[in-house]
C-alpha cells in the first residue's frame, strides 16, 4: 500500500512538476521519461555556489515549500572566510526528525571556474526534491511519528562544513536517523556505506530490507567514500550515505575501495564516475532523469520505513522497560 501509494505521488509530481513545460525544450535525450529532471537540473549550471543557492531556494518555493537559509561562517585555509548557507525545508510533524542531506554546491576547478557538478553533487539535489515532494503529497492526512528535515547543505566540498554547521545548530538530541545522498545522478544501482558505526545497524537493516521488498540491486560498500554523513556519524548520530550508478560502474567502485592490492582492476584504473567528478567532465549529459527520479522514490520509501522501524524500536523498548521495571511494594492493611 505505502509503496502504491508513493508511485501515485511520483506520478502526480511528475504531472505537475516545478521542473516541467517552461525548461521541457532544454531536456537532454539522457533524461529518459523525466525531461523535467534534467531540465532543472542545467539551472544549477552557474559561475558561483552562491548563484546556485538562489536555484535551489526557488525550486524549493515553486514547489510549496517554504525554503529556511541557514547562513554559516565557512571557508577554509585555500578560500579564506567564505558564508555559507544552508538551505532547510520540513514535511510533517515529530518530536524526532530523520534528516535526509545532499549538498549543492559544486568543486572550484584549478583554472579557478566552477564545475558544473551534476554528478557530484545535483543529481542527488533533485532526487532529494523529488523525495520531499513526494513524501508532502503522500503523508497528507497520515500522520507518521517523525518530522523529515531535508537539508541541502554548502560547502561540502570544502570540509562538509555545511554539514558540520547544520549539526552545530540544530544538536543532535532530535535527529533519529540520517540519509545523505552524493554521487546519484545515472545509473540504478543503490550503493551505500557500511562505515557509519554501530549506531547505524538499524539504518543499515532497514536499507536492506527496503532493497529485498522492492527489488532494487543495492551494494554494500565495507567502505565507502566520505560525504557530509562523516559529521554525523562523528558525532554518534545513525546515518547512512548512499549513491547511483550503473551495475558495472558500482562495481568497479566497490573493487577500487574494496578489493585490496589485488582487486582485479587493471594497473592505474580509475573507474569512470572518478574521472567525471572534480573534473569539467561533470556534465549534465551525464544525468539519467528517470534514474534520479526512481532514487527519489526510494529515499522517500527509506525515510518512511525508517519512520516505522523507529517506532518498533521505541515499542520493543519500552516493553524491555515494563518487564524489568521493579514490582511496585504491596501494601498490607493496617500499613504494615
Amino acid at each position: 500500500m505505502l509503496f502504491r501509494s508513493l508511485v501515485a505521488a511520483t506520478a502526480l509530481f511528475a504531472a505537475t512538476s516545478a521542473f516541467g513545460p517552461a525548461f521541457a525544450q532544454e531536456a537532454t535525450p539522457q533524461a529518459g521519461d523525466r525531461p523535467d529532471i534534467a531540465a532543472g537540473a542545467a539551472q544549477f549550471i552557474k559561475p558561483t555556489n552562491a548563484e546556485r543557492t538562489q536555484v535551489l531556494v526557488g525550486f524549493l518555493t515553486t514547489l510549496g515549500f517554504t525554503p529556511e537559509i541557514q547562513t554559516f561562517e565557512g571557508g577554509n585555509q585555500a578560500t579564506g572566510p567564505m558564508e555559507g548557507a544552508n538551505v532547510v525545508v520540513t514535511v510533517g510533524e515529530g518530536d524526532k526528525d530523520i534528516v535526509l542531506t545532499a549538498h549543492y554546491d559544486a568543486v572550484k576547478l584549478r583554472d579557478g571556474t566552477l564545475s558544473q557538478g551534476i554528478v557530484d553533487n545535483v543529481g542527488s539535489v533533485m532526487a532529494m526534491m523529488e523525495a520531499a515532494k513526494t513524501l508532502d503529497m503522500a503523508l497528507e492526512g497520515q500522520p507518521v511519528a517523525h518530522r523529515f528535515v531535508f537539508v541541502f547543505t554548502d560547502q561540502e566540498e570544502l570540509g562538509l562544513l555545511g554539514a558540520k554547521a547544520f549539526l552545530e545548530k540544530h544538536g543532535k538530541d532530535r535527529i533519529a536517523a540520517v540519509i545523505n545522498a552524493d554521487v546519484a545522478a545515472y545509473g540504478q544501482t543503490v550503493m551505500y556505506g557500511e562505515n557509519n558505526g554501530p549506531q547505524s545497524a538499524f539504518v543499515l537493516e532497514t536499507l536492506r530490507g527496503l532493497c529485498a521488498e522492492r527489488g532494487f540491486d543495492c551494494m554494500p560498500y565495507p567502505t565507502y567514500p566520505p560525504s557530509d554523513d562523516r559529521a554525523f556519524s562523528a558525532a554518534g548520530v545513525p546515518v547512512v550515505s548512499m549513491g547511483t550508478q550503473d551495475a558495472v560502474g558500482a562495481h568497479q567502485m566497490w573493487l577500487a575501495f574494496n578489493g585490496g592490492k589485488d582487486n582485479g582492476l587493471k594497473e592505474g584504473f580509475v573507474p569512470p564516475v572518478f574521472q567525471r567528478i572534480h573534473s569539467t567532465e561533470d556534465k549534465l549529459s551525464h544525468l539519467k532523469g528517470v534514474d534520479v527520479a526512481r532514487f527519489g522514490l526510494f529515499i522517500a520509501d527509506l525515510g518512511l520505513a525508517l519512520d516505522k522501524k523507529l517506532v518498533e524500536i521505541q515499542a520493543k523498548d519500552a516493553a524491555v522497560a515494563a518487564e524489568t521495571a521493579p514490582a511496585a511494594p504491596v501494601t498490607t492493611p493496617g500499613g504494615e
